[in-house]
């Protein structure tokens, strides 16, 4: 073999993204055995990765500053600089919507789903805010449009407006089960969840299935879900999870347990749930999916991001801005102002006094910016 793959090692069995925080080497460099390649950091540990052989360091593939996920290719150590590497194919992003297109507000729309609706001149405002519109949701605008008095709601029937589905049959299910009950307005009409087998139950609760299963419960008149996959090690589960739910109809609404405190002026998206004991203050305005788990403090004025995570105990003082799908571990606290990037995550119990960058990973315990 002329040349051996290097590639993103598993720092965490628990969180299989880490930030590529330092490239120690350059495109052709010839390194020894021994030498430092480039350096990881999760939220709980960093990681400096060494060449296990001599060779020349060629088809570079990653920036400083990017987030990597575990098996992704690094580069190659070849025998010979003159060593030709694959071609390097870049994927294309397929969900991302025109930056052209004047969207409606709050309106969560696939290019493909958002192409089709032009093409048969839908009116944009016709589509639900409370779910991610898909083609399939078009389609079925096309075939069947909605009734002005219910715009918005899922057009099957019958519907059961107090019927939800749980998915997911973690720890985190666990917790909605519970929330979803002592509210007392919903039914649970079971658990989805594509590892356990059917028949079990969760808390009383039984497992129907996997999300093959989906489909034949909307027509049943279960048009209401709610996301109990947390996606702390792997926020891609839990943004699969919404994309299945979209797809076959459902939406999300808000949960919000009753011992957790709501200022009126707040605003919540759909899909957020706030758990025991946790706080959202005045004006503050929370994006599709954002998880507050118990005991958590969102000031006034603060804006977080859609799918962002609030682990139990975290703090924001006022005015802070939390990107997409940021990560925020229990006990840290954020300062007055702070701005946190997009796929950020912030350590259990860290101090933040200054912004952070999108995708950066500020390690548990620590203060940021560090000296």
């Amino acid at each position: 073999m002329s040349a051996e793959r290097v590639e993103i090692p598993l720092v965490n069995p628990n969180e299989p993204e880490a930030l590529l925080a330092a490239i120690q080497v350059q495109e052709k460099e010839h390194v020894q055995a021994g030498a430092p390649l480039f350096t990881l950091e999760t939220t709980k540990s960093t990681l400096e990765v060494v060449a296990e052989i001599e060779g020349f360091v060629l088809g570079l593939q990653a920036e400083t500053g990017q987030t990597v996920q575990a098996g992704d290719l690094f580069c190659y150590l070849a025998a010979s600089a003159d060593w030709q590497p694959p071609t390097r194919v870049v994927a294309q992003p397929a969900e991302a919507s025109s930056p052209s297109i004047d969207l409606p507000a709050q309106l969560r729309i696939t290019q493909p789903a958002l192409q089709l609706a032009r093409a048969h001149n839908l009116d944009l405002n016709d589509l639900p805010v409370d779910t991610l519109v898909t083609e399939k949701i078009v389609r079925s605008r096309l075939e069947s449009p909605p009734n002005p008095r219910q715009a918005g709601a899922p057009p099957s029937q019958p519907f059961d407006p107090t019927a939800i589905l749980i998915y997911g049959g973690g720890g985190h299910g666990k917790s909605l089960i519970e929330l979803l009950q002592v509210l007392g307005a919903y039914r649970i009409v079971g658990v989805i969840d594509d590892s356990l087998p059917v028949g079990s139950s969760i808390l009383g609760i039984p497992v129907l299935g996997g999300s093959v299963r989906l489909e034949e419960l909307h027509a049943s008149g279960v048009h209401l879900a709610v996301n109990a996959v947390g996606g702390i090690g792997n926020i891609n589960a839990r943004l699969g999870v919404f994309a299945k739910l979209a797809e076959a109809g459902f939406a999300c609404p808000v949960v919000v347990h009753p011992t957790a405190w709501i200022e009126p002026s707040a605003e919540l998206a759909p899909g957020v749930q706030v758990l025991p004991l946790a706080y959202v203050g005045s004006a503050a305005r929370l994006g599709f999916g954002c998880i507050v788990n118990t005991g958590a403090i969102i000031s006034h004025d603060c804006q977080i991001g859609e799918y962002a995570n609030l682990s139990p105990g975290a703090t924001l003082a006022g005015g802070v801005i939390l990107g997409p799908r940021t990560l925020v571990g229990m006990r840290a606290t954020l300062n007055l102002a702070v701005q946190v990037g997009a796929g950020a995550r912030i350590g259990n119990g860290a101090t933040v006094k200054s912004d952070v960058p999108a995708g950066g990973v500020v390690p548990a315990g620590s203060i940021w910016p560090r000296d």
